[in-house]
Parts: structure tokens; C-alpha cells; sequence
């Protein structure tokens, strides 16, 4: 299988036959073999019923359906896990999305790239609810991340299949997959892509999603930086605690014998007992990180390393 093309669909039934028609339109002349996988994500119209409808007439459609809405991050993991193609490209089920950016995708990444970014340039959304706060996002994203993309929140992109088997989604965290598949060393690359307004339906997502994402983002960052060495993250603040608790009770000493300050009477001897507090917490924090990041990756037998390719490997 060639390519895999993930819709989640919630609450789509006048956009969901429109969309197909589009996808097969787009996808036919590349004369590639595709599947096209939609995930209905516990919807409560009639998007399910119009899916098992063209599901039945053409078998390259092929449908999922939660019990309940679990969100869209959980959608794209149940449509990725599902998929077979080589290349799989996830994208919206509103129409937002243009099919027809798909083989621009797949362009990009016969470049070499293993995950291409779709970039709304002309984004057709509200500015004060979805256009600035998208901004923000992407400017603290690609800061933490290192990873700099015009437009995380672009459900349409490309990934090779490889890249995708060893991230886990949880929470919102399918807009940070080019960030995380970047940690095992994929090269990624961003492309402008059509964002058309939506014609049915309202959209689910507003600028509540923020506070979200602010969060996963932290996520990430830990992911990015400390999974493999937590003790470097939380022992440096120990270390910092401990000598900022040095400096205060070394200012507590002076001031008892040098300015006959009391140190019963000195606040600084409480900041001095909270510091170290703090630096044995952060310290401890650190160490149990380490037995977990251990336990995590030994138990599973998950290498701490991606490899690339491998040349002249000998035959077993």
C-alpha cells in the first residue's frame, strides 16, 4: 500500500460525501494504490450511517467507530494504527482541507523529507479566536521545540509510516508530531497549502484549546530534552536550590555575629531551611525519574537511538 489518508470525522454528515468525492477525484490520477481510513470519533448525526454507506461501495474506504468521543488526537492514533500505507497524511473532515495539496505532499517527501507540514498561509478562520492564538502557539512551539513551522495546528501533513511507529499520542498531541519525530532524527520540511472556509457545520475547536496546549507543549519539552536524563533537569534546580540556601544562610551567620541580627527574628534562616528542602526534593524528583526512564525503555525494549539505514550489515 502506497498511501494512507486519515479523516476523523465528528459531526461531518454535510461534508462527509463531498469530501470523498474530492479525495477520490485528487487520489485516482496518481495512479498510486490508497486507502482512505475515517475515523468516526462517536459522532451523534448521521456521519456514521453516510460512511457505512460508501464504505459499501468502495473497499478502499474503510471506517472506525469509537463508542464515544474520544477527541481528535485519539482519532489519528486509531487511524494510524490502522494504516497500511508506506505514507500516511492525516487531514480534517470540514473541507478545510483542499485534497488536491495531497500530491504536493507526497512530492515533497519523495525529496527525502520524512514529514511535511502543511502551512495554511491564507488561513480562512476568525482571526481574534483561531487566527491569533494559532500564532502564538506556533511561535512558542517552534522556541521550546527548536522544530520552527509557520502552522502546527495544519491537520494536513505527510509522514513516512516509520516515523510515526514509535510516537505515542496522548492528550492534544498530535499537532506536535513533527516535533517529536524530529527527537529520532526525521527530516522535516513545511510547505504552503489551500485552507478554504467551512461550508457546513460549525467548527469544534476554539480558544479554549489553548490552555491545552500550553501544557502538552511542557510535555514535549520534557520529551524533547529529558526523557532519557531527567536527573539533568531536576538535579540542576537542586543544585541551584542548595547554593542559593548556602548564600542565605551564609548571609544569616553574618548578620548574627557582624550586625547582631537574631537569627530567630531573620527570615532569611526560614528562606535558608526551604531551599534545602527544595534542593533534596528536586534531587530525590531526578533520581526517580532516572529508575523510571530505565523501567520505561529496558522493560520495552526501546533502544534510547533511531537508525537511518545501515550499509554492508552482515547476514546472521
Amino acid at each position: 500500500m502506497d498511501l494512507t489518508v486519515v479523516v476523523p470525522i465528528y459531526f461531518e454528515e454535510d461534508n462527509i460525501r463531498l469530501l470523498y468525492a474530492a479525495l477520490i477525484k485528487a487520489l485516482e490520477p496518481t495512479a498510486l494504490e490508497f486507502e482512505i481510513i475515517c475515523v468516526d470519533d462517536g459522532s451523534g448525526d448521521n456521519s456514521f450511517s453516510i460512511l457505512k454507506e460508501l464504505a459499501a461501495t468502495d473497499q478502499r474506504l474503510r471506517v472506525i467507530r469509537f463508542r464515544r468521543n474520544f477527541g481528535q488526537t485519539a482519532a489519528m492514533a486509531a487511524g494510524f494504527e490502522a494504516a497500511r500505507g508506506d505514507v500516511i497524511i492525516p487531514m480534517d473532515g470540514d473541507l478545510q482541507n483542499d485534497p488536491n495539496d495531497i500530491p504536493l505532499l507526497l512530492e515533497k517527501i519523495k525529496e527525502g523529507y520524512d514529514v511535511v507540514s502543511g502551512w495554511r498561509k491564507d488561513r480562512q478562520d476568525g482571526f481574534i479566536n483561531r487566527t491569533l492564538p494559532s500564532r502564538i502557539a506556533n511561535g512558542l512551539i517552534s522556541r521550546f521545540t527548536d522544530v520552527h513551522l509557520h502552522d502546527y495546528g495544519c491537520t494536513l501533513k505527510a509522514y513516512r509510516r516509520e516515523v510515526l511507529e514509535g510516537i505515542g499520542l496522548y492528550g492534544e498531541m498530535h499537532r506536535f508530531v513533527p516535533a517529536l519525530a524530529s527527537r529520532i532524527g526525521a527530516r522535516v520540511a513545511e510547505i504552503p497549502v489551500r485552507h478554504h472556509p467551512r461550508l457546513y457545520g460549525a467548527s469544534k475547536y476554539g480558544i479554549s484549546r489553548t490552555v491545552r496546549v500550553v501544557l502538552d507543549l511542557l510535555t514535549v519539552k520534557f520529551l524533547l530534552s529529558y526523557a532519557t536524563k531527567p536527573i539533568q533537569l531536576f538535579g540542576k534546580w537542586g543544585i541551584y536550590s542548595f547554593i542559593m540556601a548556602f548564600c542565605t544562610g551564609g548571609a544569616t551567620i553574618y548578620m548574627k555575629f557582624f550586625a547582631g541580627t537574631s537569627m530567630n527574628r531573620n527570615p532569611l534562616l526560614i528562606l535558608t531551611a526551604f531551599l534545602l528542602f527544595m534542593g533534596v526534593q528536586f534531587i530525590t524528583l531526578g533520581l526517580l525519574g532516572e529508575l523510571n526512564a530505565r523501567t520505561y525503555y529496558e522493560s520495552q525494549g526501546k533502544p534510547i537511538y533511531s537508525i537511518r539505514e545501515r550499509l554492508n550489515e552482515p547476514e546472521l
